[in-house]
């Protein structure tokens, strides 16, 4: 199914027409700006970058320099460039 995800209050999944879903968290412990904050209960308002991460309809997960599947402390410009590419897939 296409669309939007929310995920633990820190976070969002969205999937594409093409079955690839991109995964943008931004909270506790997340690889952020927000990793070790601290003096926070609840979801963290906000963060310059994220962490980011992608997968297909099979589960098999995009893969970054390295052999990653999982990218950290992302910049806005960054994330919109990587959304478009798995888009695109």
């Amino acid at each position: 199914m296409t669309g939007f995800k929310i995920c633990d209050q820190k976070g969002f999944h969205i999937t594409f027409e093409n079955g690839w879903t991109v995964s943008v968290q931004f909270g506790l412990g997340n690889y952020c700006d927000n990793y070790n904050h601290e003096g926070y209960d609840g979801p963290v308002p906000q963060s310059s970058d994220a962490e980011i991460a992608a997968w297909d309809s099979d589960n098999k997960w995009f893969e970054f320099e390295g052999g990653n599947t999982v990218d950290g402390n992302v910049s806005p410009a960054a994330l919109l460039a990587f959304m478009n590419m798995v888009a695109a897939k």
